[in-house]
Parts: C-alpha cells; sequence; structure tokens
C-alpha cells in the first residue's frame, strides 16, 4: 500500500487535466512542500486558476491530532485549554490524512474532478490499476466506494512513511543526538527563538525534546497574525472578500464563532528554509522578511501594510470589527514607534538557527 500511495502520488492521471499530481505541489525535493516562489498554486481543469491560499508542506504531521475546539495537553498542562488545536490544511477541516487526500481530487482550485467516480474511473483504464488489483482484489473497481477508499487509504499509508515524511535528519537533530555543535551563529538563533523577551518562537514553534519525542516545531494550535492583505490572490481583487481561517469561507461550520476569524492553524517550522511563500497566503518570501515582519507589526506599521486615506491600516486583511482577535503576545504587541524585539543581527542569527531544521536529504540536491 505504501508503495501504491507513492505512485499514486506522482500520477497526473489524478487530475482533470491529466497533468496535476499530488507532487506538483508537495514536492519532495522542497520537504513536500511547493517548488516555487509563487503564493498560490494554479490548478483547475487546464491549471489556470489560481488557488486561494499557499500550499502546506506534508512533512511532520504524523501527530497531528484531529480538530477540536478544546486541547488539554498533557505535556505541558493538562488543565489549560490550549484551545483549537489539530487538523490538516490551514483551517483543520480534515481530520486525517485519508480525509485530506480527498479534498484536492475534488476542488476547483486544484485537480478539479467532479467526483470521486470519475477519478476511479480513469484509474481503472489505466496503467497502475493492475496495481491496485494485485493490492486490493480483481474485483475493487466493482464499487466505487470501495475503490475509492483504498484511493484515499493508499495515499494515507504513504504519508505515514518515516523516511519520506519524519526522518528527523537535520542538524538540529543531530544536536540534539549530541553528535554536532552548532555554529556561534546558530547558537545565538536558538536562544533567540527560545527567549520570550526576544522572539518567543518556541510559544508556538516548540524546540525541546518531550516526553522522548523530538520536536515537529509546531503546537498545532491556531493563531491570528494578521499578516498583510496579498493582492497577488485574485480573489482579494474583491474587497468584500477575506479569508478568516477557521471560520471561512473554506470551512462552513465554524462561521458562527467570530473569536476565531482570522486564526490559522501553526505550521511545523522544519524545513522552512526551503520555503519561498510563507503564511497562509504566501504574502512574504523571504524568511528574514517574516521575522522582520514579527517584531515590526505593531511599532512600525507603516512599513507592512495598506494606507487609507493618509493613514495606515493596519491587520488590513481582516474586517475592522475582526482586528481585536489579532495576536499581541510577544514580539507582538509594541507601542508605535517602539524599536523592534530584534535587531538585523539578531535577525541573521535567527536565520541562520532555522536553516538548521532542513532535513539532509534536502541538502543534496
Amino acid at each position: 500500500m505504501t508503495e501504491l500511495g507513492r505512485r499514486l502520488f506522482f500520477d497526473p492521471q489524478l487530475a482533470a487535466s491529466g497533468k496535476m499530481a499530488c507532487a506538483t505541489c508537495h514536492d519532495p525535493a522542497f520537504a513536500y512542500g511547493p517548488p516555487n516562489a509563487r503564493s498560490t498554486q494554479l490548478g483547475g481543469p487546464e491549471l489556470k486558476t489560481p488557488g486561494l491560499r499557499a500550499v502546506p508542506a506534508l512533512r511532520y504531521l504524523q501527530a497531528l491530532p484531529p480538530f477540536a475546539e478544546h486541547h488539554f495537553d498533557e505535556a505541558v498542562d493538562e488543565s489549560v485549554d490550549q484551545g483549537p488545536t489539530g487538523g490538516h490544511g490551514w483551517d483543520g477541516r480534515a481530520d486525517t490524512t485519508h480525509d485530506q487526500a480527498r479534498l484536492p481530487l475534488t476542488s476547483p482550485f486544484e485537480m478539479a474532478n467532479p467526483d470521486l467516480e470519475s477519478v476511479i474511473a480513469r484509474l481503472a483504464r489505466g496503467a497502475i490499476a493492475q496495481h491496485f488489483r494485485a493490492v486490493f482484489g480483481d474485483d475493487v473497481f466493482a464499487d466505487s466506494l470501495r475503490a475509492s477508499t483504498a484511493l484515499l487509504m493508499c495515499l494515507e499509508v504513504f504519508q505515514q512513511s518515516p523516511k519520506d515524511f519524519y526522518p528527523y535528519s537535520s542538524r538540529y537533530d543531530a544536536y540534539l543526538r549530541g553528535k554536532i555543535a552548532l555554529s556561534p551563529s546558530e547558537e545565538r538563533g536558538l536562544a533567540l527563538f527560545n527567549d520570550p523577551r526576544k522572539g518567543n518562537c518556541a510559544s508556538c514553534h516548540p524546540s525541546q525534546i518531550r516526553r522522548g519525542a523530538f520536536p515537529n516545531f509546531t503546537d498545532f494550535g491556531y493563531n491570528a497574525i494578521g499578516v498583510p492583505r496579498n493582492r497577488a490572490i485574485a480573489a482579494n481583487a474583491d474587497p468584500a472578500f477575506h479569508d478568516l481561517g477557521l471560520c471561512g469561507p473554506l470551512r462552513p461550520d465554524l462561521r458562527n464563532h467570530p473569536a476565531y476569524c482570522g486564526s490559522f492553524r501553526v505550521p511545523s517550522l522544519r524545513n522552512v528554509a526551503l520555503r519561498r511563500a510563507f503564511f497562509h497566503n504566501g504574502v512574504f518570501h523571504r524568511l528574514d522578511q517574516v521575522i522582520a515582519f514579527y517584531v515590526e507589526r505593531d511599532g512600525q506599521p507603516g512599513r507592512w501594510y495598506s494606507t487609507v486615506r493618509g493613514q495606515v491600516d493596519p491587520y488590513d486583511d481582516l474586517p475592522s470589527a475582526l482586528r481585536g482577535n489579532v495576536n499581541r503576545q510577544p514580539p507582538f504587541g509594541g507601542k508605535l514607534g517602539s524599536p523592534p524585539a530584534l535587531d538585523e543581527r539578531e535577525i541573521r542569527d535567527l536565520v541562520a538557527f532555522l536553516g538548521t531544521l532542513t532535513d539532509s536529504d534536502q541538502l543534496k540536491r
């Protein structure tokens, strides 16, 4: 099933266009993330339809729990409600890899199939059909539900392959194993990453071994960062359109929870140095730019947000009524005109540390 899932992951026949595989957007040469700097990727029946969100990477999701509005982490403090946590995608609307694999197959922004039955009919006529029959029986295609379940199960099992999706082979993993030392710049960057008065990154991206488990550099929780509106996204040409993450538009069940609006799942920072589009809307394209935004967002908003009638419009990708949801914990929350929590050298050191999170197979390309 793992090997069949691998073949399916790279098979463009899964798409209505016949030109788009899972690996088109989740390239193994980029830690199963996007291979380019586009804010969103192109899909649809002719590969001309722009998506609404940046493509997330698929590595280090093996410990991702199903979505829950109330999460209690016994490894930290099981008496504290951590709030919404888990689920696949930026808004957590798929509880399992099995469920997540279904979404791109029928998304009009991605593989653009009208239904799973059409995918199965195409696979039954293709060269991969014999491999399906070898794994699931000669009659697997007789029942479209059984066949589609087999398809999703293979994609799910493939994404449970440790060497492909959670190898823990970075320099930082070697450092945690006591096999190497970090450079002085990387050591300084790690200290800044963990310092609650400086980067405070570890508050959402834990960096330490917990109960014998190496860190995935995410708590799988949700955060409203207030990133600038990305005017390169086609849907944003409509000033009334807002991507509100947990409360829509792609996730319909939490629309009546305004406190969740603007919140997106915290991604893993493993292999983050390979990315060229950051945040849910891909608005930034350099890692140092991302860090500068974090430490300057509130102190120097004019550098990051649009201006309306001569006034800076902070958090301009959210409706005014929802801007109170934006996180103001350090390094955010500085007063207007205040100096950033990190200077240019410290930003360079933090970038150097984040480079240690790149898996060894990614360094060989």
